[in-house]
């Protein structure tokens, strides 16, 4: 599957919203999809009490890493409450990386990953087989594409970790799909594509934005990609994608649960060191040119009954600056993080403009990342509305600032969301797997909550006034207007009568 935005899931907001993964993986940003699996495969929350040394710990999740000869990155996150593992392997490549006229291949590769492999030790597994042996293990697996990474990643008793890891490392060296199976699959994700993009106004409104707002960048392609190029995608280009970005050295191997990092090792290397490293390259993305004036971005389509307003801004992430991406994290907690944020007590409470209104934001991203703002109008109430609403707020906020009461709960409440994030095996390896994977330090994630910590509301005043200002020059932003059909305005014209006199 792929990550998705506002309207259908889960929004990376930022660390804390990364801890929300431990719930849920869904469909992403940019037009995500499901992989090969369907739905009721998907892995349920596995959840267990912490480990007792994490608790006396500073660290969020008292993480442990050792790397490979060949340069696979491993981390072992220790909970031995339950005999369970999930364990996981994350490729620093995703559909930013894709080669021009290709949209859509590492997540098309996704779904033939499944299509027939072998093993570590040189069992070969016919299309499907992989997931039906997990299956008769008592486990789980699935996998999902970002932009800038690919997970697999498979749930089961701790005892079956090295089938999993034999299996994995098998197709890590590589995957035999037949022809047959390639020409199916592809119709396959065509299928996702209708029915969760271009049958939906929702998701054809999102990707129309995001074009708009990653002008000349890859953030700009769906992940799923353009229809057009998915038709033409051959075994060969899944193939090609593998062999440039599929290397131990360009791997992140998660295990959380009942194991210990000496296990762990030995397992790997057996495994996954038996893969040889190669040269792999590293992200190339073109840069944002500038964007002048304010894009506004309007959609009518058929069946469309309540409207909705949203905008994007492009924002820095973990990687591109740290500082910025932690205040912006609170920032978005202040303004639009819930029922007592300062949108929905203007926008729904207030004023009643609107039923809902948030502010999400995505910290993770290797080229920078994204802020959403959505509210949905109540009836008769015009997008001109919403749009003066919202920037009142952004322009209190950038010229007064925020109050220490509201940062100090603020970061309550934030620092608050990482002791819970302790109490499943899935969430921790979802949150250190996708902020390494894009270019974040195990050392963020573990010390988070005294990162966050150290915010001030001059931080935070400083990033609304780059990033959300229309004055800075650092803002850039695309509002979306998605609207119910236009009704056939009715003509005034009178009809001539047979026989009237002209």
């Amino acid at each position: 599957m792929i990550r998705k935005l506002p309207q259908i899931g889960i929004i990376v907001l930022g660390f804390a919203g990364l801890l929300m993964l431990s719930a849920i993986i869904s469909y992403s940003l940019n037009g995500g999809a499901d992989s090969n699996k369907t739905a009721e495969k998907t892995p349920a929350p596995i959840t267990a009490e912490p480990a007792q040394d994490v608790l006396n710990d500073n660290k969020v999740f008292g993480a442990q890493e050792f790397t490979l000869s060949n340069g696979l990155r491993g981390i072992v996150i220790p909970n031995h409450r339950t005999p369970v593992v999930m364990h996981m392997i994350w490729y620093k490549a995703g559909a930013a990386d894709e080669p021009r006229g290709t949209s859509g291949i590492a997540h098309f590769m996704e779904h033939l990953m499944f299509k027939g492999s072998e093993t570590s030790d040189g069992r070969i597994l016919a299309p499907g087989e992989f997931s039906r042996i997990v299956k008769s293990l008592g486990g789980r697996d699935n996998a999902f594409t970002g932009q800038d990474y690919t997970a697999y990643f498979q749930s089961a008793a701790t005892e079956h970790l090295e089938v999993l890891m034999q299996m994995e490392a098998g197709r890590m060296k590589g995957f035999m799909p037949p022809e047959e199976d390639v020409a199916s699959e592809r119709l396959v994700i065509l299928e996702e594509r209708s029915q969760r993009t271009d049958n939906t106004p929702e998701g054809k409104f999102e990707e129309n934005i995001m074009a708009g707002l990653y002008v000349n960048h890859p953030y700009g392609t769906p992940i799923i990609g353009w229809r057009h190029e998915m038709e033409t995608l051959s075994r060969q280009d899944a193939l090609d994608f593998h062999e440039k970005y599929y290397a131990p050295n360009n791997a992140i191997l998660v295990v959380s649960g009942d194991v210990t990092l000496d296990h762990v090792r030995t397992l790997a290397e057996q495994t996954y060191g038996t893969v040889p490293a190669r040269e792999t390259p590293d992200h190339d993305r073109t840069a944002l040119p500038a964007l002048d004036g304010s894009a506004v971005y309007t959609y009518h389509p058929p069946n469309v009954r309540q409207a909705q307003w949203q905008r994007i801004y492009a924002a820095p992430s973990i990687r591109t600056d740290k500082d910025a991406s932690l205040a912006i994290e609170v920032l978005q907690d202040i303004l639009g993080g819930g029922s007592t944020s300062r949108l929905y007590k203007s926008l729904v409470i207030e004023q009643k403009l609107a039923s809902t209104a948030s502010l999400f934001y995505r910290a993770d991203g290797w080229s920078g990342s994204s802020l959403y703002i959505v509210a949905t109008p109540l009836p008769n109430i015009t997008m001109d509305q919403i749009t003066a609403a919202v920037d009142a707020e952004i322009e209190k906020i950038t010229n007064e600032g925020v109050s220490p009461e509201e940062l100090q709960d603020s970061i309550t409440r934030m620092q608050d969301s990482a002791v819970y994030a302790r109490d499943s095996l899935r969430g921790p390896a979802m949150v250190v797997g996708s902020a390494i994977a894009s270019g974040a330090t195990l050392d963020h994630v573990e010390y988070w909550p005294e990162h966050i910590g150290n915010v001030r509301a001059t931080d935070i005043q400083n990033v609304a006034q780059t990033y959300l200002s229309p004055t800075s020059e650092k803002t850039r932003f695309v509002t979306g207007h998605l609207l119910p059909e236009r009704k056939p305005t009715p003509s005034l014209a009178v009809e001539k009568i047979e026989g009237e006199a002209e």
